[in-house]
C-alpha cells in the first residue's frame, strides 16, 4: 500500500546555488535522510471520504539551501498554511477518513497551482523576497515539479484510483488555512467554505455551520472556488465528477493543536451532514 516513503524520488546531486539544482533534471532534491514530499495519514480508515492539504508543511530541503530566506520565513504563511496539518489530521480522524498532506513549502512549489503558472514557484511572497526562486530556469523548476509536486498529486491520485477499484464513489475535502488579515483587509470570516458547480457538498456544510450563532461562515470567502486556480480540486475531484469542498480557516483560530482540534470537530460535525446522504456517492456528469 502507498505510504509515506513509496514515492521517494531518487536521491539526487548537492545544491549548487541558491536553488540548489543541477544541471540533471532527472536529478530529485531530496536526500535520502530527508522525508518523503507526502504523508499518507490514517491510511486504513474507512470513511468514502479523502483529506488533502496541500500547505501542510513548512518543509524545505538541504539542497535548496532554504531558498536564501531568513528562519522567521518558515513560520509565515508564505511557506505554510498554519495549523492546517494538525486540522486535517484531525478532521480525517473524526470522519476516519484517509488523508494525504503534502511535505514540502509551499515556496519551494505550489501544491494547488497548475506548475507552470508563475505564482507556483514565487520570487516575492506578500512582500517577502525569495531569493531560491529568483531566475528559475526550467531545468530548475522540472526538478521541482518531479521531486515534490508530481509525487504529491501521484499520491492523491493513486488513492482516487484505489476508490474507483473498489467501486466506491469518495468526496474529497481539501483543507486550507488563511490569514486573518490580508492586504490590509481584516477578514472576519472562521470558516470559508469555496465550491464551484458541484453543492453536493457545500450546501448541507453550510447549512449545518450556519446553525452555530457564533460562526462567521464565509460563502466562497475569503476566497472563491469558482476562479479556477484551485489546481487540486479541478484537477483530481471536477474531473472526474467526484462531490467535493475546499475549506479554509482563519489561522489565527487553529495556530494551536488544541484549537486545531476544536475546529476540527466543528468542520467534522459539518461535514457529517453532507456525507450522510447516500445518494452523495455518486459521478456528477463533467
Amino acid at each position: 500500500m502507498l505510504n509515506k516513503t513509496t514515492a521517494r524520488p531518487s536521491s539526487g546531486l548537492p545544491a549548487e546555488s541558491a536553488t540548489g539544482s543541477s544541471d540533471n533534471p532527472e536529478s530529485s532534491l531530496i536526500r535520502d535522510d530527508e522525508p518523503a514530499p507526502f504523508e499518507l495519514w490514517n491510511s486504513q480508515g474507512r470513511a468514502r471520504v479523502l483529506v488533502v492539504a496541500d500547505h501542510a508543511s513548512n518543509f524545505i530541503p538541504a539542497s535548496l539551501r532554504q531558498l536564501g530566506v531568513e528562519d522567521w520565513v518558515l513560520d509565515r504563511h508564505v511557506a505554510v498554511d498554519i495549523g492546517s496539518a494538525h486540522l486535517a489530521r484531525t478532521v480525517a480522524r473524526l470522519l476516519d477518513a484517509p488523508a494525504i498532506l503534502s511535505h514540502f513549502s509551499r515556496l519551494v512549489i505550489d501544491a494547488n497551482r497548475q506548475p507552470d503558472d508563475p505564482t507556483a514557484c514565487l520570487a516575492v511572497s506578500d512582500g517577502i523576497a525569495v531569493p531560491g526562486n529568483t531566475g528559475l530556469s526550467a531545468v530548475q523548476r522540472a526538478q521541482r515539479v518531479r521531486t515534490f509536486f508530481q509525487p504529491y498529486h501521484d499520491a492523491i491520485d493513486f488513492r482516487l484510483r484505489s476508490f474507483a477499484e473498489a467501486n466506491i464513489v469518495p468526496v474529497v475535502v481539501s483543507i486550507h488555512t488563511c490569514t486573518p488579515v490580508f492586504a490590509g483587509f481584516a477578514r472576519p470570516w472562521h470558516i470559508g467554505v469555496m465550491y464551484d458547480r458541484d453543492l453536493r457538498v457545500a450546501v448541507p456544510l453550510m447549512e449545518r455551520l450556519r446553525k452555530n450563532p457564533d460562526i462567521c461562515l464565509g460563502d466562497n470567502e475569503p476566497y472563491s472556488g469558482r476562479h479556477g486556480h484551485d489546481f487540486t480540486i479541478d484537477h483530481h475531484a471536477e474531473s472526474r465528477g467526484l462531490p467535493h469542498i475546499g475549506i479554509e480557516v482563519r489561522q489565527d483560530l487553529v495556530a494551536t493543536d488544541a484549537d486545531a482540534e476544536t475546529w476540527a470537530g466543528i468542520l467534522a460535525d459539518g461535514l457529517q451532514a453532507a456525507l450522510s446522504d447516500d445518494a452523495l456517492y455518486s459521478l456528477r456528469p463533467v
